[in-house]
Formats: C-alpha cells, sequence, structure tokens
C-alpha cells in the first residue's frame, strides 16, 4: 500500500525533526522546508498528499502561503500546527483553505490523528480548540461572515518583508517586481492602516501574525 506524501514546513529544526520521528513510521515524508516560499516551490516539485505548515514563517507566513497553494493545488490538504491559539487565527486558517489545526503544544499526540483525519477527507481541530470555534469553522461558506481584509495578498506579502527587516531592493528580487512597485505597495499600506514609520508597520505585521516577534 502506497503511503501518504506528506511536506512539512516549519523553521525549527527541533521541531522538524520531532515531527519526522512521529510521522515517518506511518507517512513517506518527501521534504521540509524553512520558510513559505520555499515551501510554495518545494509543493509544486513534490505534489505531497498533506502539507503540514506554522502560520509564523519567514518571507512568506503559513496564511498568505497557504492562500496561493490552494490556488495551485486544491486537492491538497493543509494542516497547520502552530504555538497560536487564538480564535482569530484558527478562523482565518479554515478561510483560506486548511482541513486540519493542531497546536504545537499538542502535536505529538495530535499529529498523526489529524492526518489520518484529513486523508478520510474530514476535519481536524485540535481538542484544545474550543466547541464555540469549531461550530463557527465548519459552518458554511454562505453563513461564515469574515471580516474585511484591510490589505490586498501583495500587500500583505510587501508588509511581511518589511517588517522581517529587508531592504526594498531585496523585496523587489523576492517578489520580482520592481523598487518602484514596493515603494508604492509600501506608501499605499501606510496611508490605508494609518501609520506612519518602519517600526510601526513591524509591530503591526507582529500583531496581525504576518511574522513573528
Amino acid at each position: 500500500m502506497t503511503k501518504a506524501r506528506i511536506l512539512l514546513a516549519d523553521d525549527h529544526t527541533l521541531v522538524v525533526e520531532g515531527f519526522r520521528k512521529i510521522l515517518e513510521p506511518e507517512f513517506d515524508l518527501v521534504g521540509t522546508v524553512e520558510d513559505g516560499r520555499a515551501l510554495l516551490e518545494a509543493a509544486q516539485k513534490l505534489q505531497p498528499d498533506v502539507i503540514l505548515l506554522d502560520i509564523s514563517m519567514p518571507l512568506l507566513n503559513g496564511i498568505d502561503a497557504a492562500r496561493q497553494l490552494k490556488k495551485m493545488m486544491p486537492e491538497v490538504k493543509l494542516i497547520f500546527v502552530t504555538m497560536h491559539a487564538d480564535p482569530a487565527y484558527v478562523t482565518e486558517a479554515f478561510r483560506v483553505g486548511a482541513t486540519g489545526y493542531v497546536l504545537k503544544r499538542s502535536a505529538a499526540a495530535d499529529l498523526l490523528q489529524a492526518v489520518r483525519t484529513v486523508l478520510n477527507g474530514h476535519y481536524y481541530v485540535a481538542p484544545p480548540i474550543t466547541k464555540d470555534v469549531l461550530s463557527s469553522l465548519l459552518a458554511s461558506p454562505a453563513e461564515r461572515q469574515p471580516g474585511p481584509e484591510p490589505l490586498s495578498p501583495r500587500q500583505r506579502e510587501v508588509l511581511q518583508l518589511v517588517a522581517e527587516g529587508h531592504s526594498l531592493k531585496e523585496i523587489a528580487d523576492i517578489l520580482k517586481i520592481s523598487v518602484k512597485t514596493v515603494e508604492y505597495h509600501k506608501a499605499q499600506i501606510m496611508q490605508q492602516l494609518d501609520l506612519h514609520t518602519t517600526a510601526e508597520l513591524t509591530k503591526y505585521a507582529i500583531a496581525h501574525g504576518l511574522t513573528a516577534s
């Protein structure tokens, strides 16, 4: 029987090694990556059945990576494995296409069951997540009422890279756009959010899970 193919995205070596020990006896761990942009490339190349990803990742956070992954590979199963237990993060993860959500603190107990469950066509939400959140997540799309997103996906990408300390030229190279376009996006972000310094942008990015503190 062919083992399901798993791709793991996490920027902490100890976490990756721990998950490897849990997963490899039952599944085929086809690759590991450390940032969201490497995840997009590896997913296209390796064509996994399930992707395990964190929310806080360098270069491209898990939420924005998931949004792009579901456009490229609609059938792939996405399981977030993260420290973020806040209902807002959980809701956003499922809004962009997650089929599972596991907290890192309980991953040793929950991870295998999460993968088995999503491979069988069901959702999996770790037991520490409240029942009220679960019922909200599994509501039909018409019943969900997501709040307005103040930034476009491209603006979120630029904001994350600014917050991580990349220069405008580095951001342009990463996103394959011109420096002038990066400057335009940064100016638009500051205007829309009513923020006036890079420090304020960084604080906003951290508070909204676009980058790790």
